[in-house]
């Protein structure tokens, strides 16, 4: 099996005059501070919300233990008004409150492996190539692509998006270019992530940086050639290049002089390399960083590792994975997006630390995978759109052919030490691939169409068919997560929609009971999904409670008081455990995203509702007995569909 890995680099440019970067960033600083600042809801607001909210998953017992803790919690002069007001005191002197403390929390101080646990992957539609040229002039034509979006965040041409009439914060879309996860002993840093916005705005331009490192641009290669004969010696695993993608006046390469540039790189790797050393960015990140300080030590290895993190992103040009029926095709797929599929496969042909890594493999599948500290789905969204619109279309003139420099091959020099690690890492690989349950698939029988028919929000009514899929598998209701969009809000992240409430309870035991009236049922179904929109309407103006808890008990923290009861109760540690975490994430182009589940006995269900079909990625581990994909996709399926039987069977009476 034959592949390689190359980092394409952008060299800093001096292209752009002061001036202009000056007026640039001054355009994206007057958006930004035109944003409202995420609020620190009322402590009653939020308690109340919260004791509502653990009803349908906590016991009678539990849930009035709790209800005298959030008594005693909130007492005038108590511990709970002490941190209200530190934390108060926090959102007047900081552009937002809560966006250090989350990126710290929810990702650099998250010492599980970036893959499955943390990273998103994505899989874009099988395109019509079945061979290395064909894998080579996509992959030039994407990388043009992105070179294009990223012109419109540097010159900032971007739309800002808007929500319900709102604009959103775009930071994001300045985080996700030009920046990479570096391992720590205890915390990981984000390379550009902790620079002040400009200086972030600057470096995205490939402007105002000493030496010759840079914005950057990375290729895995892979796959055999088509030819009869087979090269003497098939491409090495792991191999890194570093690709200028800007001319000295500034102006990005076309898509032809990215092509030529591919095959130069594809044509010199076809010497034997020593090891997949991507493979070690798969590890736990306590390990990770402990072999990265050994790896780091050598000076080749440094200045290597050093142009894939200041990259603008990479691209991996990945060996032809093993055939499988056309069923399970989409699931294949998934697999080598999200981990590679084992280091005899493609996972040393990534550098998992690297926010943007698009795939690209001889067979025409393609997707990419994205470390998650930098942004959410949708501006990773946003640009996949944009490139794929962009890839479909034609080449008007031919570019000329200018002498180009032969593309960098990044060196590693490999010590019995560092080989070692390298051993490590590939087998706790195998065994996280192993335990990975997921199955990608498509709901035909309707899309978001159907409930906007009916008058209902399609992500509700989604979100109630797992209500009824989990109870039905499980005879409970439990803790669910679904994401929420902060981007109201200056720098604003995510808050949690909790899908499990007491209405949504009350519609799932009474859709299998016989003694329920059909027209009742119709009403609770739709009294549970107008449930879900108003959370969901409530999380997105700042007031849920769950990044207010977290707040809260972070403050505590900081002011060094001893933890109160309330986050020590086994409520706490119920509402917590997140056995459905879920995420919408809407695009243009006909693909799904898919993560791992949060907890070992939970479900990550993510799903984009087209206009007539929905697709859907739900995993869970093989070493949970309880947990079973194909299992919970069926019950899914059928709830949506007895959903819609429902609805079908007692239509309303039109006004």
């Amino acid at each position: 099996m034959s592949r390689m890995f190359c980092c394409l680099q952008v060299k800093p440019l001096g292209f752009l005059k002061p001036s202009s970067l000056t007026k640039v960033a001054s355009r994206f600083k007057a958006h930004q501070e035109s944003l409202p600042r995420l609020p620190v809801p009322p402590l009653q607001q939020t308690l109340d919300h919260y004791l509502k909210t653990l009803q349908p998953i906590v016991s009678e017992e539990e849930w009035a233990h709790t209800k005298q803790l959030v008594e005693e919690f909130q007492a005038a002069g108590g511990v709970g008004e002490r941190l209200q007001k530190g934390l108060e005191r926090r959102a007047k002197k900081m552009e937002n409150w809560l966006s250090e403390w989350w990126l710290k929390t929810a990702y650099l101080q998250y010492r599980q492996p970036l893959v499955i646990y943390s990273s998103p992957g994505l899989v874009l539609p099988r395109q019509d190539f079945v061979d290395l040229q064909g894998q080579l002039r996509f992959a030039a034509k994407f990388i043009e692509g992105v070179l294009d979006f990223k012109a419109m965040v540097d010159n900032e041409t971007l739309p800002v998006e808007y929500l319900g009439g709102k604009p959103l914060c775009m930071n994001q879309y300045y985080q996700i270019l030009s920046s990479c996860r570096v391992p720590g002993p205890k915390q990981d840093s984000g390379h550009q992530l902790q620079q002040d916005q400009e200086a972030a705005h600057a470096h995205h331009r490939g402007a105002q940086l000493p030496g010759p490192g840079g914005g950057g641009v990375g290729h895995d290669c892979g796959g055999q050639r088509s030819s009869p004969a087979p090269p003497p010696h098939p491409p090495a695993p792991g191999q890194f290049f570093e690709l200028d993608v800007y001319h000295s006046d500034g102006t990005p390469l076309t898509a032809d002089q990215l092509f030529v540039q591919l095959e130069k790189i594809w044509n010199s790797s076809l010497q034997t390399n020593k090891e997949p050393v991507g493979i070690l960015t798969s590890n736990h990140r306590n390990s990770w960083a402990k072999a990265y300080n050994t790896l780091i030590k050598d000076k080749v290895n440094r200045e290597s590792v050093r142009s894939i993190q200041k990259s603008i992103f990479t691209v991996c040009l990945d060996a032809v994975i093993p055939r499988v029926s056309e069923d399970m095709y989409r699931s294949q797929v998934a697999g080598q997006m999200l981990h590679g599929g084992g280091s005899k496969l493609n996972s040393g042909n990534r550098w998992f630390d690297k926010t943007l890594q698009f795939i690209v493999a001889e067979d025409g599948s393609c997707g990419l995978i994205y470390e998650h500290a930098a942004a959410e789905g949708p501006p990773i969204i946003s640009l996949v759109d944009h490139v794929i619109e962009y890839t479909k279309k034609a080449e008007v003139v031919r570019s000329p052919m200018v002498p180009l420099p032969m593309p960098k091959k990044l060196r590693f020099n490999i010590t019995p030490e560092i080989k070692n690690d390298i051993e490590k890492a590939k087998q706790n690989l195998s065994i996280m691939i192993q335990d990975l349950d997921m199955i990608v698939t498509v709901f035909h029988h309707f899309g978001k169409d159907f409930p906007k028919s009916e008058k209902l929000s399609p992500d509700a009514f989604i979100q109630m068919a797992l209500q009824l899929a989990y109870y039905r598998i499980y005879g409970q209701a439990c803790a669910t997560y679904e994401s929420a969009s902060l981007r109201m809000f200056h720098l604003g992240r995510t808050d949690t929609i909790r899908s499990a409430s007491t209405e949504s309870l009350t519609f799932v035991k009474a859709m299998d009971d016989s003694s329920v009236p059909e027209p009742q049922k119709v009403e609770l179904l739709r009294k549970a999904v107008h449930a879900h929109r108003a959370y969901t309407d409530r999380a997105i103006r700042g007031e849920a409670f769950d990044r207010h808890l977290l707040g809260l008990k972070l403050q505590a923290i900081e002011d060094l008081v001893s933890m109160p009861d309330i986050f020590m109760d086994t409520s706490y540690a119920i509402a917590m455990h997140f056995n459905l975490s879920t995420s919408q994430v809407p695009s243009k182009t006909d693909c799904v995203m898919f993560f791992g589940p949060v907890v070992p006995d939970g479900y990550g269900v993510c799903y984009n509702p087209m206009e007539s079909h929905i697709n859907f990625s739900v995993s869970a581990y093989n070493s949970c007995a309880e947990t079973n994909a194909a299992r919970m996709v069926h019950y899914l399926e059928k709830a949506l569909l007895d959903m819609r039987e429902l609805l079908q069977s007692h239509p309303r009476a039109k006004l």
